[in-house]
């Protein structure tokens, strides 16, 4: 009984940081957010977060594989059963990552910053953009019945979309103000590489 109790408590400590360094880590970027800081907003000592994370760059690539977990279950709910045009996924991603902001700029942040040694969280990141990106070019392979290169191209395309939509909402740009534009832009794409797909 105390093992269980113990692993609840272990387990509710670890979501606490968890949740903690999103929410730090997406304001400040990761070499702005100490773990002092974590241990005061997740009310937990240091310790506590030494103990479950052997120290910052293992808690972040925690944080960034945390945080994917939750967009990912959030998109997969949202998005199934629908039959979906290219441009209307657009649209699901995007409005998917808007419920999700901290992730999306925390691993913008990260990998805008430079160190010597590669950061572990930029490294998840990366391979979460890497898994997404694949995943993508599945979806328009179906859609589009296009070749593997072309739906990777789609794939990159649409993601850099979505990148680019995110910065001009965070900088307060009123020419960008639909997620509906997103998804005509890129049908209207679609029909130049591969045409017939989209009515």
């Amino acid at each position: 009984m105390q093992t269980r109790v113990e692993r609840a408590n272990g387990a509710q400590s670890r979501r606490r940081i968890l949740e903690a360094a999103t929410e730090i880590a997406g304001q400040l970027g990761y070499s702005a957010t100490s773990i002092s800081e974590i241990s005061k907003r997740s009310g937990l000592p240091n310790s506590s977060i030494y103990w479950h994370f052997k120290d910052k760059d293992a808690l972040f690539a925690a944080v960034i594989e945390d945080s994917y977990q939750k967009w990912s279950a959030y998109f997969s709910e949202k998005s199934e059963g629908l039959i979906t045009s290219p441009g209307s996924s657009v649209i699901q991603l995007h409005e998917s990552l808007e419920s999700f902001p901290a992730f999306l700029r925390f691993g913008h942040l990260v990998i805008l910053e430079q160190h010597e040694v590669e950061l572990g969280a930029r490294k998840a990141f990366l391979e979460i953009r890497h898994r997404a990106l694949a995943l993508m070019a599945e979806k328009y392979m179906a859609q589009t019945n296009c070749d593997g290169d072309t739906a990777q191209q789609l794939a990159a395309i649409s993601l850099a979309l979505v990148d680019g939509a995110f910065l001009s909402r965070v900088a307060g740009e009123q020419t960008f103000n639909s997620p509906v534009l997103l998804g005509n832009v890129f049908d209207t794409y679609v029909r130049e590489i591969a045409p017939g797909t989209v009515q």
